[in-house]
């Protein structure tokens, strides 16, 4: 059965031109998550949220997280993450550095039952490299350690990124496909 891609944004969600808002845009059947508050953020609220939109769908699904949906996606209930096939988990947040996500604390430093792949940079003003690693390591997930990328976002030049797209195809087991045109997308094969 092919899986379907469930985006979680973090923290003040990602706007226009965010990898994460190209990919709903450029990727078929692709779901992204809403929260109801995406400033003043509740862990029941949004793994609540997630979880749903998981439990909803028949299929399992590939999840591509930032930032604090890296951490809302570790904090996930058995039922849901027995539906996960992989996570891509980029730029994950650390809670404990903002008082407005301390409810988010402590991460969860538990094995992920699926594969993972951990993508942090060596600037990121939100998570130290070596929290990120560490991250990576408790739940058994690939680490990918960018140079100088920020937060990996649209403020540290990361709008459209091939890298990433790599990344989420490396869960699945098909070849990564580009749409030419946003307005003849083709579906990838898994997703």
């Amino acid at each position: 059965m092919s899986s379907r891609l469930v985006i979680v944004p973090g923290w003040r969600d990602s706007g226009p031109g965010h990898w994460q808002s190209l990919w709903a845009e450029q990727l078929a059947g692709a779901e992204r998550v809403v929260q109801d508050d995406w400033v003043t953020p509740s862990r029941e609220a949004w793994v609540g949220n997630l979880e749903k939109l998981i439990l909803s769908r028949p299929e399992p699904v590939v999840i591509a997280a930032h930032s604090l949906g890296c951490i809302a996606t570790a904090h996930l209930g058995h039922a849901a993450v027995a539906r996960i096939a992989g996570a891509l988990l980029v730029a994950p947040a650390d809670p404990e550095r903002r008082a407005v996500l301390s409810d988010f604390a402590p991460v969860p430093f538990a094995k992920l039952p699926y594969r993972s792949v951990v993508v942090a940079s060596s600037n990121d003003p939100f998570c130290p490299v070596r929290l990120a690693g560490a991250y990576a390591r408790a739940w058994g997930s690939e680490f990918v350690r960018m140079q100088n990328a920020g937060h990996i976002n649209i403020d540290s030049g990361h709008g459209d990124w091939p890298l990433g797209l790599a990344l989420l195809q490396s869960l699945t087991d098909t070849p990564a496909q580009r749409p030419a045109r946003r307005d003849s997308i083709e579906p990838l094969a898994t997703l």
